[in-house]
């Protein structure tokens, strides 16, 4: 079953994920909980109870590469993978797709009703996306805090 995953993709908000299968999922998964591992620890984790060869989570891994979604390096004889994005980042992409993309956003109906959404469940995390909202309109300067010298 492949799973299509969003409009924002790995460098640009713009581009759509590319469609992942369930195993590509749960490897991911699986990277993002450990950080990065090589094929036989995703096999460990994510392989073995489902009763597939080292070299099927390999090549999975390596599609996730090919897509973009996971950096790898080499070390002695193998490659060591990480996801190219966080779990947070993957979601709210998921999420942002759901909803039609970043032109359904646009429409102040959506986002009117996104921030109703968020009042209704709590108002500590309304404070929190007004909070994250004020992060990007003013981001601190890289400078803030140093003192000039000589």
């Amino acid at each position: 079953m492949l799973l299509s995953f969003l409009t924002v993709p790995r460098s640009s908000a713009n581009s759509p994920l590319p469609a992942i299968g369930e195993l590509e999922l749960a490897s991911l998964t699986e990277l993002w909980r450990a950080g990065e591992a090589d094929v036989s620890e995703v096999h460990e984790a994510v392989g073995k109870k489902r009763g597939i060869t080292p070299n099927t989570v390999g090549s999975a891994l390596e599609r996730l590469h090919r897509k973009g979604l996971v950096c790898r390096h080499k070390v002695s004889h193998a490659f060591r993978y990480r996801p190219a994005l966080t779990a947070d980042e993957f979601a709210a992409r998921r999420v942002l797709e759901a909803s039609g993309g970043t032109s359904a956003l646009s429409r102040v109906g959506m986002l009117a009703a996104f921030v109703d959404l968020v009042a209704d469940v709590d108002d500590e995390l309304l404070d929190r996306l007004e909070s994250l909202i004020a992060e990007r309109r003013h981001p601190p300067s890289p400078h803030a805090g140093k003192r000039g010298g000589k």
